[in-house]
């Protein structure tokens, strides 16, 4: 079990009782957390602690710790730290929309602008989406034009060897 000092265990949960989310880089021997005012080390093992109660949910990438609060780490948290009902984490305060409409949902002279063209949409040069040649014209070292491939069997897995040319 590891001792962490209980002003440090409280600068940890106060901090993740206020964003609601906390990052910790996979580094026990960090002298001090990115964030808050502790070691590193303490970050981990109290939210490793936390998260062994079901209290805090753990995603773990490229090296590093993603912490999220739960409901129940919420309610613990609140106790823990004797907060009123009224004051909740920055994760859960609805933001403030604007008016305006997302990029990318504009209508008409917007859309005709994209660069590329992509898959069947429209290209600076006019042309439709795919890029097709006529048969045979304009193309060097292409199959003749009456060329059909067949099948004749082939030579797979446990069929043998090709048949001999004659």
């Amino acid at each position: 079990m590891w001792l962490i000092p209980k002003a440090d265990r409280k600068k940890i949960h106060e901090y993740l009782f206020k964003e609601g989310v906390l990052v910790a880089k996979k580094d026990y021997n960090l002298p001090k957390h990115g964030d808050i005012d502790t070691k590193n080390l303490f970050v981990i093992k109290a939210l490793q602690s936390l998260t062994s109660r079901g209290y805090v949910k753990t995603q773990f990438s490229w090296q590093y710790y993603y912490y999220t609060l739960t409901p129940e780490g919420l309610d613990y948290l609140r106790e823990w730290l004797h907060l009123p009902a009224e004051i909740v984490p920055a994760t859960h305060i609805k933001q403030q929309r604007s008016h305006a409409p997302p990029r990318g949902m504009m209508g008409g002279e917007e859309r005709g602008e994209r660069r590329g063209g992509g898959r069947g949409g429209p290209r600076r040069d006019g042309e439709g989406g795919y890029r097709r040649r006529d048969a045979g014209e304009g193309k060097e070292g292409g199959a003749p034009g009456d060329y059909t491939p067949q099948f004749r069997g082939g030579f797979g897995r446990g069929r043998g060897a090709p048949p001999a040319a004659s």
